[in-house]
C-alpha cells in the first residue's frame, strides 16, 4: 500500500510506524476498494464518511503500469455503489485541476464550489 501511494502521489515510501494503513483505514473509512493483478496491488480508493449521509473519495491510486485502462473509474464506480448501499446520500471528491477530466467526465461527478484553508504553516505555500 505504501509503495502504491508513493508511486501515485510521487512521494517517498512511508514505513508502517509513520503511516499505518490498516489502522487508518479501520478507524476512518466506510470502506475501500482495491484492484489486483494476481497478488500485486494495482489500484485503491478509500471512502471516508461522517457516519450519516456524506461520504467522500480519498486517495484514488492506480499503479503507473496499469493506468489508462479504466481501473480508476471502475474503483470509483464500486465505491459509489457501496456508499449508496450503506445509506450515504452524497459522495464528495476534491481533486487537482489535472484530474478534472477523470472525476467529471470518466466518473460522472458534478463540479461544485468549495472552500479550502491550510491549517499548517508548511501547507499554506501549497494552496493557491
Amino acid at each position: 500500500m505504501s509503495a502504491l501511494h508513493a508511486e501515485a502521489f510521487e512521494t517517498r515510501v512511508f514505513d508502517e510506524a509513520e503511516w499505518n494503513w490498516v489502522e487508518l483505514l479501520h478507524r476512518h473509512s466506510l470502506g475501500w476498494v482495491v484492484a489486483r493483478d494476481g497478488a500485486a496491488l494495482i489500484g485503491f480508493v478509500n471512502v471516508l464518511w461522517d457516519g450519516l449521509v456524506h461520504a467522500w473519495i480519498q486517495d484514488t491510486m492506480v499503479a503507473a503500469a496499469a493506468r489508462h485502462r479504466g481501473i480508476g473509474a471502475d474503483l470509483v464506480a464500486v465505491a459509489m455503489r457501496e456508499a449508496r448501499r450503506a445509506g450515504c446520500e452524497w459522495l464528495h471528491v476534491d481533486f487537482d485541476e489535472h484530474l478534472r477530466p477523470f472525476y467529471l467526465d470518466a466518473c460522472g461527478f458534478t463540479p461544485t464550489r468549495a472552500g479550502l484553508i491550510a491549517l499548517s504553516p508548511t501547507e499554506r505555500r501549497l494552496v493557491p
